[in-house]
């Protein structure tokens, strides 16, 4: 084994461990922080089925975001609906026999790449040109869709410029899964583009990127509407009333 794969082998063990742990533990402190009052952003459903469905659009189609602004909904919605066809895409590499759906979304994944960066490059362009939203961008909003626009690109170069070893490569994939470790193909863009997702893998759970599960546990989303109905008592509010009853 060779010093180049012994240092990736090691770099995405560790990656893994902090992406999995970081976000157990973000998870963990979502569902323990308290939600004392009942705000769900109205108009809300006054049931809890109203409350799974409008979480369902909320997620699949930002509901909330295209009512408020379309072409941060448009730009967003090409990158997420891109990213997600390009991690399915990705899914051949881990497994020994991809399954139809895989097979069957391959070559939309190897374009939807380029809907993923044009995505990103629309939300950079407006940190630049909207006043309010370059006054209020921190350096590290730069520089966390400057490293997705550089993984999207040297993604895209292995596919579209300089091609990689895909057999050496899914070898690789999968000694890392089963523990089995092969050699790792030099390429340079395969090199850098390894190199920068295990990096967002690392930084992924303090990063604002943390609003993917986070909308679950968003108050203003995921409560009934039914304030007069029935008194909303947090857990911990609930036990004090009973002691104090």
């Amino acid at each position: 084994m060779s010093a180049l794969t012994a240092l990736y082998i090691g770099l995405y063990y560790v990656a893994a461990i902090i992406l999995i742990g970081g976000l157990a533990y973000r998870i963990y402190e979502y569902a323990k922080t308290p939600a004392p009052l009942n705000i769900p952003t109205t108009p809300a459903p006054t049931t809890a089925m109203g409350v799974r469905f409008r979480m369902f659009r909320e997620v699949a189609f930002f509901e909330s975001l295209f009512k408020s602004n379309k072409w941060i909904w448009l730009f967003g919605y090409l990158f997420h609906v891109g990213l997600a066809l390009v991690l399915l895409r990705h899914v051949r590499y881990f497994v020994a026999e991809p399954g139809v759906l895989i097979t069957f979304i391959q070559p939309f994944g190897k374009y939807a790449s380029l809907a993923m960066v044009a995505g990103l490059a629309g939300l950079w362009a407006r940190r630049f040109l909207v006043d309010r939203v370059r006054y209020i961008s921190t350096p590290s909003d730069h520089l966390m869709l400057a490293l997705l626009i550089a993984i999207g690109l040297s993604g895209m170069a292995m596919t579209f410029v300089a091609h990689t070893d895909i057999v050496q490569l899914k070898a690789f994939a999968l000694g890392l899964v089963t523990f089995d470790w092969q050699p790792l193909p030099g390429d340079g863009a395969l090199l850098v583009h390894l190199f920068l997702v295990a990096l967002l893998m690392i930084i992924f759970p303090i990063s604002k990127l943390l609003h993917v599960p986070g909308v679950f546990f968003s108050p203003t989303r995921n409560q009934v509407d039914n304030p007069r109905e029935r008194r909303h008592l947090a857990p911990w509010a609930a036990a004090l009333d009973k002691d104090n009853g």
